[in-house]
């Protein structure tokens, strides 16, 4: 019934569509994808959903890591008993859908991602993964259908985009804030419903995510990269790969020259 891979999406392609639904969510990188004539921007805090016969295209960056998850609807396993609650997993393909997930959420898929490269055969613990991956999804689309909290517009992107353009300096949660129209205290309860999880959670993943982008694409230094993405030196930022992304900047370099 599900199929789940990662994949790193060409910088072009052309539009098509299948009689499966799909799943693509960002691991590594960015894309950009458009679903019946609708874009949207994929990077490691969103997923994207693609009902069976959506007319859809991707391109992705040169960095880009998907984990794509293929859900066969006509598969004759949906009626075992195993399966029972098949309908609430796949009305989440009601309709094409940019999901923006939770720290959680985003959490459960740099895991499952670790677990597809440390173990690329175990096609059964994939498909698991995915089946947790994708009934979070669910119900979070469900909670989210079912009640609408005031969230005080607090867009993630905008927040994003601030903390791209503002990387290579410090960025208190003031700023951050600021850039909401919201009081220090208000936005610390708002960004944590939204995100789900802090600020200062966020912004850590933010510099470590473009730390490994670079480290994995470019022939920079880990002392100017560390400048680059915030970090106060290189072995500040050497000691936050290492105690929340179990790698170095050396194993990165050394995969982007093996590779």
């Amino acid at each position: 019934m599900l199929d789940a891979r990662l994949l790193k999406l060409p910088t072009a392609s052309h539009q098509h569509c299948h009689e499966h639904h799909q799943i693509v969510v960002g691991v590594q990188g960015e894309a950009e994808l458009s679903i019946d004539g609708t874009g949207t921007h994929l990077d490691t805090w969103k997923a994207c959903l693609v009902p069976t016969e959506a007319r859809h295209d991707y391109c992705g960056d040169l960095q880009n890591h998907m984990m794509v998850i293929n859900l066969d609807p006509s598969s004759p396993a949906i009626s075992t008993p195993s399966h029972a609650d098949y309908e609430r997993m796949v009305r989440v393909f009601e309709k094409p859908r940019t999901i923006h997930m939770d720290g959680r959420l985003q959490g459960l898929v740099q895991f499952a991602a670790g677990e597809f490269d440390r173990s690329p055969g175990n096609l059964a613990m994939h498909s698991h993964l995915a089946s947790s991956i994708l009934y979070c999804m669910a119900d979070r689309i469900s909670d989210r259908t079912a009640s609408t909290p005031n969230r005080h517009s607090l867009s993630p992107d905008a927040i994003q985009r601030y903390i791209r353009a503002n990387l290579h300096r410090k960025i208190t949660v003031q700023d951050l804030a600021s850039e909401a129209c919201l009081s220090v205290s208000r936005f610390h309860e708002v960004f944590r419903e939204v995100v789900g999880t802090t600020p200062h959670q966020f912004l850590l993943q933010a510099r470590l995510n473009q730390a490994i982008n670079l480290l994995a694409s470019t022939p920079l230094s880990v002392s100017e990269i560390s400048y680059r993405v915030g970090f106060s030196s290189q072995s500040a930022l050497t000691n936050a790969l290492r105690k929340h992304k179990g790698t170095t900047p050396a194993r990165l370099q050394l995969r982007d020259d093996v590779a």
